[in-house]
C-alpha cells in the first residue's frame, strides 16, 4: 500500500490529516471487532489506500466508502478490481466531506454499519454527524486518538467524562475495545490510537430525533462550558436565568447543586424534556 501511496504522491500527515494502516493483523482485528456480517452494508470513512475497505468488502455485504481526496477517491476502485476483483462489485465511493455527507448520499442499502479509521483531527464531528445521519446504523467500530478513546467511552465522574461521552450515549451504549500502537501505521502518529465500539439502543430510551437531539446537545454543551459551576449557575445561560434554570433541573429530578460531569446521558435527556414543557431555554416557547 506504501507504494501505491507514493505512486499516488501522497503524504497522508500532511495532505490528509490522517495515517494509513499498514498492518494487516490490527485490520483484521477491527474488522473483527466491528461483527460486521454480509446482511450489512458499511460506510467507512476516508478509506485512504484501501487497507481497511478490503478485507470489509470480504466480510461485509458491501462497502460505502466516503473520501474526500481525489486522488485516492479516483484510485479506489481500481485498486480493489486489481487485488480483489471478486468483490469490486460490492464498492461505492462517495467522493464528499464527511462532515457534509448525507444519508441520501450514500445511496440504498442504507448502511448499517459505520467501521472507519476516522482522521484524528475531525474525529467526534465526523462521528457524530455520521450517527445523525443514517438513523440504519447499527453498530460503529471506529479508531481514533486514544485519548479521545478514552473522552468517548468515559462513564459520569470521571475525570475525563464530558460533551463527547454524553452526545455518544445519546446513540446507543459505547465501550473501549482495544488499544492499538503506534507501529501498524504508516507514518507512525506520535500518539496511540483506541478502537471505540457505539451498538445502537435496540428499544431506543428517547426520542431521537434531530429537534430533541439538538435540545439535548445544548444543555450538555452549556454544562461542560462552565464544568467546575453547579448546573443551575452552568445552565443560567442557557435557561435564561439561574432560576429557570433550577426550575427546569428540579423538574427533570436533577438537583440543581450537582455539576455536568456527575450526569449520565439519560439525565440530560430529562433536563431537556422538562424544559420543553417549561417553556426553558434558546428555541423553546
Amino acid at each position: 500500500m506504501r507504494g501505491l501511496a507514493d505512486e499516488l504522491g501522497i503524504r497522508p500527515t500532511k495532505s490528509l490529516g490522517q495515517n494509513f494502516v499498514h498492518d494487516a493483523n490490527t485490520v483484521r482485528r477491527i474488522v473483527s471487532a466491528s461483527g460486521v456480517g454480509r446482511e450489512d452494508t458499511v460506510v467507512e470513512v476516508g478509506p485512504g489506500l484501501g487497507s481497511l475497505t478490503l478485507p470489509l468488502l470480504d466480510a461485509a455485504g458491501g462497502v460505502v466508502a466516503v473520501e474526500i481526496d481525489r486522488a485516492l477517491a479516483a484510485r479506489l476502485p481500481r485498486t480493489v478490481g486489481e487485488r480483489a476483483p471478486g468483490l469490486a462489485a460490492g464498492l461505492t465511493v462517495v467522493g464528499a466531506d464527511a462532515l457534509e455527507v448525507t444519508g441520501a448520499d450514500l445511496g440504498e442499502p442504507a448502511p448499517t454499519a459505520l467501521v472507519a479509521n476516522l482522521p484524528y483531527n475531525v474525529s467526534v464531528p465526523v462521528l457524530l454527524h455520521l450517527l445523525a445521519e443514517v438513523p440504519t446504523l447499527r453498530t460503529a467500530l471506529v479508531m481514533v486518538q486514544l485519548e479521545v478513546a478514552e473522552r468517548l467511552a468515559a462513564a459520569p465522574g470521571s475525570r475525563v467524562y464530558g460533551v463527547p461521552s454524553v452526545k455518544a450515549g445519546f446513540f446507543g451504549t459505547v465501550r473501549r475495545t482495544g488499544t492499538v500502537g503506534r507501529a501498524v501505521f504508516w507514518p507512525a502518529p506520535n500518539v496511540e490510537s483506541g478502537l471505540v465500539r457505539i451498538d445502537a439502543y435496540d428499544d431506543p430510551p428517547w426520542d431521537l430525533g434531530a429537534e430533541h437531539r439538538r435540545r439535548v446537545f445544548a444543555v450538555a454543551d452549556a454544562a461542560f462550558a462552565q464544568r467546575r459551576k453547579t448546573l443551575r449557575a452552568a445552565l443560567s445561560g442557557w435557561a435564561g436565568s439561574a432560576a429557570r434554570a433550577e426550575e427546569a433541573l428540579v423538574a427533570a429530578g436533577v438537583d440543581p447543586r450537582t455539576r455536568g460531569e456527575q450526569l449520565t446521558t439519560a439525565d440530560y435527556v430529562r433536563i431537556a424534556a422538562a424544559a420543553r414543557e417549561l417553556g426553558t431555554g434558546p428555541g423553546v416557547g
